[in-house]
């Protein structure tokens, strides 16, 4: 089967139908699934994709990816991080406002965005609004045109070009956004008041730890849990990295707050401890934290208080990593992820008893609520776009240089043994990679998600 060609059916002996592992053969007509068949000997009049013992899953629906493009297309664009999602088993990515120049603050800018994204989405691809000072009224416009929802910072975002907001902007926001059924998204770090000047060797990651310490995502939080509750817009933390302030979510929900929350691969995976002096790849913001506060994290997931994991693929040149200072505190904070979230999540849950459903449910179902797309992808079902992911679980590999899709190959993953290989990508029905290739043109839409009606 070529690649770009419309799959008809694939068969498989190990299918994720719900919560049960079993063989099927799923029909896909006009790019949705059509039919599930557990008699895998049934005859059908075309041609079968037959992948063995390969699972065969929903596509990963990855809600928070940082394109960058138009403006900063040297650090990632739309033909590179979509060809990366697709080698990663991701049919659907969710673009950041930031770090695009310029940001996607405007109906005009959405626009721009627009116009450069399409004909070069190897996956579909939806897109977040960005709430800064001052734009509130741009806020229904882009509603209107279709943005998933609404994203914002509550600390300097590190470009000039998409500020903070303040308490005062955000009542704003929250007032234009009551009764859209859209959603808010919190960048949740606060400044506080240190006791004293933390001073350090920049070069060790624990100086650069040292200077955003859990207090800061707890006080963002707290905000964001006042507000939410107080008018009832659905509201989302992104990139989650302290247990600490689990509690105070659990308590806004129980009272009644439309509230989720994501962490992501980085603070499941990699640890405080064990990052060299010096390695300024692995510098995000929130920062990974210790190993004891990433078992909460993954306790936290196991018992449904973290809803999602994402990427928060932040990609950048290699020059603004400061490598050659190895300097923590100048180096651009993000961390290069969208192709391997998958085998990286898989790595340290299967370890830790999660099963392959609970993979769906927070890579691609709860990630395709989030962003308002939950009536078409995330779901293995009649009716649902046929975005597959063909892989293998039990398979390992090392991430080298040469494999990595996505434009700058920077990453604190290099050199990882990881479990879990992808064999294939469909994208409503299509054949967008195989075993290291990919189809020889762009096959990715553009998704516009219709705004929901004022509810009264």
């Amino acid at each position: 089967m070529e690649l770009g060609s419309m799959v008809s059916a694939v068969r498989s002996q190990r299918v994720l139908l719900g919560d049960e592992i079993r063989p099927a053969v799923i029909l896909i007509k006009d790019g949705k699934i059509h039919q599930i068949h557990s008699d895998i000997s049934v005859d059908v009049p075309c041609e079968v994709l037959d992948v063995a013992d390969s699972v065969v899953m929903p596509g990963i629906v990855d809600s928070h990816v940082h394109v960058n493009e138009p403006g900063r297309t040297s650090w990632e664009g739309f033909w590179t991080a979509t060809r990366a999602a697709a080698a990663g088993g991701v049919t659907t990515i969710v673009d950041m406002p930031l770090n695009s120049i310029p940001p996607t603050t405007t109906l005009g800018n959405f626009h721009d965005k627009m116009q450069e994204a399409t004909g070069k989405c190897f996956v579909d691809t939806a897109f977040w609004g960005g709430v800064i000072p001052g734009n509130q009224l741009e806020l229904r416009p882009l509603m209107e045109a279709g943005v998933a929802g609404f994203k914002c910072f509550l600390i300097h975002s590190g470009v000039e070009e998409f500020p903070h907001v303040t308490d005062c902007d955000l009542h704003a926001a929250m007032q234009q956004l009551q009764g859209t059924g859209s959603v808010l998204l919190f960048h949740a770090e606060r400044d506080v008041q240190q006791t004293a000047e933390e001073d350090g060797d920049p070069s060790q990651y624990s100086t650069f730890l040292r200077s955003r310490p859990d207090v800061m995502e707890t006080e963002a939080i707290r905000t964001v849990t006042e507000l939410c509750l107080e008018f009832q817009v659905r509201c989302h933390i992104v990139h989650l990295s302290s247990a600490e302030p689990l509690k105070l979510i659990q308590a806004a929900r129980q009272a009644g707050a439309p509230l989720t929350v994501e962490t992501t691969h980085h603070y499941l995976t990699l640890c405080a401890e064990n990052i060299p002096a010096g390695a300024t790849q692995f510098k995000c913001c929130p920062p990974i934290r210790g190993s004891a506060n990433q078992e909460q994290l993954w306790s936290a997931l196991k018992a449904g208080h973290i809803d999602m994991v994402v990427s928060d693929h932040s990609p950048c040149t290699p020059d603004l990593k400061k490598l050659e200072r190895g300097d923590f505190t100048e180096a651009w904070g993000g961390i290069s992820s969208l192709q391997f979230g998958l085998p990286l999540f898989w790595s340290s849950a299967s370890k830790r008893g999660f099963q392959l459903s609970d993979v769906v449910r927070l890579l691609s179902r709860n990630t395709a609520q989030l962003s308002r797309l939950d009536n078409q992808k995330g779901c293995l079902a009649p009716g649902y776009d046929a975005d597959l992911v063909i892989w293998d679980p039990e398979r390992t590999f090392e991430i080298k240089e040469g494999g990595i899709h996505h434009k700058n190959k920077l990453t604190p993953y290099l050199g990882l043994s990881l479990q879990g290989v992808v064999c294939a990508t469909l994208v409503r029905g299509q054949l967008v990679y195989r075993e290291g290739c990919f189809c020889p043109e762009p096959l990715g839409k553009l998704l516009l998600i219709p705004p929901e009606r004022s509810q009264k």
